[in-house]
């Protein structure tokens, strides 16, 4: 019997996203002037919250679809979702403070697709 829940979109599994573990995940980056991260970690987060990402951006989508178009948080909503799709794109080469600005870009799209997330889901 073939496995169907794996070719659902993401919006449509019963499982919702773990909004608290994304949010943890993006604020060690958001605040690592308080606690530096290490190249290392740096690294993990950075791949950790691409997959938040990809994760949350078929679920806004989602959600946003079932608003009327024109409604502003379906709007914010898209455009964020869109917005965090072109941050997927932003590459990891180059310098240590070029990657930390990368990933500080990552973690803002990652608390606001969170935001969206619960601000849809929450109506």
């Amino acid at each position: 019997m073939p496995n169907h829940a794996a070719r659902q979109p993401a919006a449509d599994r019963d499982d919702p996203p773990d909004i608290a573990t994304m949010r943890s995940t993006a604020d060690r980056i958001l605040a690592s002037d308080a606690k530096p991260v290490s190249p290392e970690g740096l690294e993990t987060l950075r791949i950790a919250m691409r997959g938040q990402i990809e994760l949350l951006i078929p679920v806004v989508q989602c959600l946003a679809a079932g608003f009327p178009k024109g409604d502003i948080p379906r709007e914010c909503a898209l455009a964020g979702a869109r917005e965090a799709s072109a941050r997927l794109q932003l590459g990891a080469d180059g310098s240590s403070p070029a990657r930390m600005s990368v990933s500080m870009k990552l973690a803002r799209s990652v608390v606001a697709l969170c935001d969206h997330y619960e601000n849809l889901d929450g109506r």
